[in-house]
């Protein structure tokens, strides 16, 4: 029997994902001019005025400053380059001055727009330092954004082994514009990171007083509830959580860690089951130790345990016969976790409900990194919800699966003629894993998508039990596909099956 939900009617989130834009220079004073500049001059003295006023935050706090800096139009880049000009990062290493830009104002908005303005930090500190090893923008941009993402990965509440300096070194192999970074600056950068996480100057009450007036502002109807992410270190990937998000499952599962991030496996001394009572909230499921209470605050320990859903995929544990019901999660990042759910239904119903609100939410992912013919590199993928509609959702999932396809056979057709246990094998099965997995995601996602849509309705379960009635009589729940029996569309391979059998 399909267990209930607290919440399950889609249409809150559905309206949240649809906010509009955060960062409007709407919010400057009344009767300032500033925005209705026209021409080309005009806009430049507009763009100084306002760079200058938020530098100085003059009627301005510290986390308004980036909702002006990253947004994707000539106005917000010239407010955005005029800002910078008040940095004088000459004779700082990059990571000093990174330190100096961070402690200015918070990170926040959209990982794109985050982007925009660490992009903007780049171009300053090349134009400062113009005879440095970093002297190429986008190569310091690339450092800039590896030193944020290994912050995170060194300082942030990250499940297993953190990255070493060999690992830093050899994921940024080729991406200086098709080279290789000096070893000896990465490991400095590596050290430094290490050694003092990555800061900014902001108190804690006046981000979450700022962040709240955000939510209040564009939210209509009601207050919500607003907190940071497990990782409060990283401001390019951490954003603020709605607390009160529509709760869409809740039930117990015995959860075992089988894999760290990349993929590699989980020392044995951690791979023990350990059970909670579990919430997806929002694109988070969380891990609780004490039974779920719709309004009881979420602690820290359960912060640390939470598991981030967004591009995540969950399938039935075919390669696991040690319990039942097993379920496997394969996060963003590709860790994997084992969960042990009471009964078959409910094991399906997880599956159904993740893939579900991963395939509606989840933000389109910004390209891999280029440059590298010597390592494989997956795409950033945002952990902010889409602000895409439902269609235009289904659209960009559709025009992903086209292009992972396309890429899988062309990849097909190059294989390498090098010694199978070569470096060069190596990187080429890692893609090929990778393209496959990510078309079996795609896949799953448009079914779901679809089905939702032909549901025409919001109500988590009525969908969920037009899904499980489309399985039923497919061949009932407790039909078993072969390793290659892999079907697509509303089927059980889609629905909960991993690409290519065993991993």
């Amino acid at each position: 029997m399909i267990s209930s939900v607290s919440d399950a009617n889609l249409t809150d989130v559905l309206s949240d994902s649809e906010e509009c834009d955060l960062g409007s220079l709407e919010r400057l004073e009344r009767g300032s001019t500033d925005t209705l500049a026209n021409g080309c001059r005009a806009d430049c003295e507009a763009a100084k005025r306002l760079a200058k006023r938020l530098y100085h935050l003059e009627g301005f706090k510290r986390c308004d400053v980036a909702r002006h800096l990253g947004k994707n139009n000539e106005f917000s880049q010239l407010v955005a380059s005029e800002y910078l000009s008040f940095f004088d990062f000459s004779g700082l290493s990059l990571d000093r001055a990174l330190r100096n830009f961070l402690k200015a104002f918070p990170l926040m908005g959209e990982t794109q727009e985050r982007e925009r303005v660490l992009v903007h930090f780049s171009r300053r500190f090349c134009h400062c330092n113009p005879q440095t090893l970093t002297s190429e923008e986008d190569g310091a941009h690339t450092l800039t954004c590896a030193l944020m993402l290994l912050n995170t990965d060194l300082h942030g509440h990250n499940i297993g082994k953190k990255m070493s300096c060999q690992q830093f070194i050899s994921n940024l192999d080729g991406l200086n514009n098709g080279k290789d970074f000096p070893k000896d600056l990465l490991k400095v950068l590596y050290n430094s990171i290490k050694n003092e996480k990555l800061e900014w100057a902001v108190e804690e009450e006046e981000l979450r007083k700022s962040l709240s007036e955000l939510v209040e502002e564009q939210c209509e109807g009601g207050s919500k509830r607003v907190a940071r992410v497990t990782d409060g270190h990283n401001p390019f990937i951490a954003i603020p959580i709605l607390l009160n998000a529509v709760t869409y499952k809740h039930g117990v599962l015995t959860r075992k860690s089988h894999a760290d991030m990349d993929g590699k496996r989980t020392p044995r001394g951690r791979r023990g089951w350990k059970k909670f009572y579990a919430v997806l909230k929002g694109m988070i499921l969380y891990l609780q130790k004490d039974e779920y209470k719709p309004d009881a605050d979420i602690s820290e320990v359960d912060l640390k345990n939470a598991v981030r859903i967004h591009h995540a995929l969950a399938t039935r544990a075919t390669d696991y016969s040690k319990r039942a019901n097993v379920l496997k999660l394969k996060t963003s990042d590709w860790r994997v976790f084992l969960l042990h759910a009471p009964s078959e239904e409910e094991m399906m119903s997880w599956i159904f409900r993740i893939n579900l609100v991963a395939a509606l939410f989840s933000a389109p992912a910004f390209p891999a990194a280029i440059g590298s013919m010597k390592k494989f590199c997956r795409p950033i993928l945002p952990s902010s919800s889409t602000r895409l509609k439902q269609e235009e959702q289904l659209l960009s999932h559709e025009s992903k699966l086209k292009q992972m396809s396309l890429e899988l056979e062309e990849h097909r057709k190059n294989s390498p003629s090098a010694d199978p246990k070569s470096r060069e094998w190596e990187e080429y099965r890692l893609k090929e894993h990778y393209l496959t997995y990510e078309k079996t995601r795609y896949e799953t996602y448009i079914s779901l998508l679809q089905a939702k849509i032909r549901a025409e309705t919001d109500d988590l379960e009525k969908i969920e039990a037009s899904v499980m009635t489309g399985l039923i009589m497919e061949g009932g729940l407790a039909s078993r596909e072969t390793k290659n029996e892999r079907r697509t569309g509303l089927s059980l391979s889609s629905l909960s099956c991993p690409p290519g059998g065993r991993q």
